[in-house]
C-alpha cells in the first residue's frame, strides 16, 4: 500500500485507490489525482475479504474491477462516491448507490486510438501469416529455403476487401475509419433484436457470408450472448477472419475453436474471454488451434488511453468535488 499525503492546497477527504495495478502497472502520472485529497490511500490490489477494512472512513472510492455490493455499501457510511476506471459499471449495484446517495462516476472514450489499432494489428498478422512467418524463420526455414523468398503461408491484401462491424459505436467508428484507409469497404449489422433494420445496415445473417473479417464492437446483452457461434460461423467465407474486442461471451468460445481446427474460417483474433484471467484449460488457449492469436485484454491499454483514464477520472473527481463544496441553496444553471 502506499499512503500519499497531498499539498496544503487539498481538501479534506480520504480517497482510496483499491486496484491501481489494473491500470497502471507504474508508467502513469497520478499527481494531479493524489493531490486533490488530504489522505490518498493507494492499494495495488483488493481482494473481497479486503474491502471492508480498506473502505473504512473512506469518502472516495477509486477502483477498476473491485466489487461493490449492497452488503459492502450497507457497511460504509462515510462512503460519498465512487469513480470507475472503466466504462462499464456492472461491479457497481447502482440501484443500493442511488438509495444510500452515494454518487457514482465512470469514464468513457478514452481507448477508441488504441482499440482500434489493436484490431488493425491482429487483422494484419492474421491476413499476413505473421506469426507463422516468425516462427518458420526463427526455426531456420528460410535459410532452408530453396529461394530468396519463402511462400509456405498466405498472404493477403486488405484493399479490395470487406470488413463487417457488429456493434456500430465509438469504437466501432474508429475501426472503420482505418479500414478505409486500408480501402476496405464497410458494412454494418443491424443491432441484434432490432425489430427493424436501419437504412445502411444489414441483417447479421445477410452481412455474414458478404465479409472477409468480422469485427465484433457489440456490449454483451441477452441478445449478444454466443451470437457468433459455430451456425454463424458456418455462414461467413472458409477464408475469412474473426476479431473479438469486445466481449468474451458474444463468441461461443468452445464452438469456435473446434471450427477453427476444422477450417471454417480461417483464422480469429481474441483479445477478451468470458472468464478473465482464464483458466489454464480455456477451450481458446488450446495448443492446437491453428490461426489463432489470443491477447490478454489488453486492446485498451496503450499508454496513453490509460493515461486518459486517469486524466477523466481526476476530473470526475474535481466535478464530485465542486457539488460538494456548491452551497446547498445555490442553484447550479444548466
Amino acid at each position: 500500500m502506499t499512503n500519499s499525503t497531498s499539498s496544503d492546497n487539498a481538501h479534506n477527504f480520504r480517497v482510496a485507490i483499491l486496484d491501481e495495478t489494473t491500470f497502471n502497472p507504474g508508467d502513469l502520472d497520478l499527481e494531479a489525482l493524489v493531490e486533490l485529497a488530504q489522505d490518498c490511500q493507494r492499494y495495488p490490489n483488493t481482494s473481497a475479504e479486503q474491502r471492508l477494512e480498506r473502505l473504512e472512513g473512506i469518502d472516495v472510492a477509486i477502483a477498476n474491477k473491485v466489487v461493490f455490493d449492497r452488503e459492502l455499501l450497507a457497511q460504509c457510511p462515510q462512503l460519498k462516491a465512487i469513480l470507475l476506471t472503466a466504462t462499464g459499471m456492472d461491479n457497481i449495484d447502482l440501484e443500493a448507490c442511488e438509495e444510500m446517495g452515494i454518487a457514482t462516476y465512470n469514464v468513457t472514450n478514452y481507448g477508441t486510438p488504441s482499440v482500434a489499432q489493436h484490431v488493425l494489428m491482429l487483422i494484419l498478422a492474421l491476413s499476413t501469416s505473421l506469426n507463422d512467418y516468425q516462427t518458420m524463420t526463427r526455426n531456420g526455414g528460410w535459410s532452408k529455403s530453396e529461394h530468396f523468398s519463402s511462400l509456405q503461408f498466405p498472404i493477403r491484401e486488405l484493399a479490395g476487401k470487406t470488413i463487417g462491424l457488429v456493434g456500430y459505436g465509438t469504437l466501432a467508428k474508429g475501426v472503420e475509419r482505418i479500414a478505409r484507409a486500408f480501402d476496405m469497404n464497410v458494412l454494418i449489422a443491424a443491432r441484434a433484436g432490432a425489430d427493424t433494420v436501419p437504412d445502411g445496415r444489414l441483417l447479421l445473417d445477410d452481412l455474414l457470408p458478404l465479409v472477409d473479417v468480422l469485427s465484433l464492437h457489440c456490449p454483451l446483452t441477452a441478445e449478444t450472448h454466443k451470437l457468433i457461434n459455430r451456425e454463424a460461423l458456418e455462414k461467413m467465407k472458409s477464408d475469412a477472419i474473426l476479431i473479438n474486442t469486445a466481449r468474451g461471451a458474444v463468441v461461443d468460445n468452445e464452438e469456435l475453436a473446434q471450427a477453427l481446427r476444422d477450417g471454417v474460417i480461417a483464422g480469429a483474433g481474441i483479445d477478451v474471454l468470458e472468464q478473465e484471467p482464464p483458466p489454464a484449460d480455456h477451450p481458446l488457449l488450446a495448443a492446437d488451434i491453428p490461426n489463432l492469436i489470443v491477447t490478454p485484454h489488453v486492446a485498451w491499454a496503450a499508454i496513453e488511453a490509460r493515461q486518459r483514464v486517469v486524466n477523466k477520472t481526476t476530473q470526475n473527481l474535481r466535478d464530485w468535488l465542486s457539488k460538494q463544496e456548491q452551497p446547498e441553496n445555490e442553484t447550479v444553471e444548466t
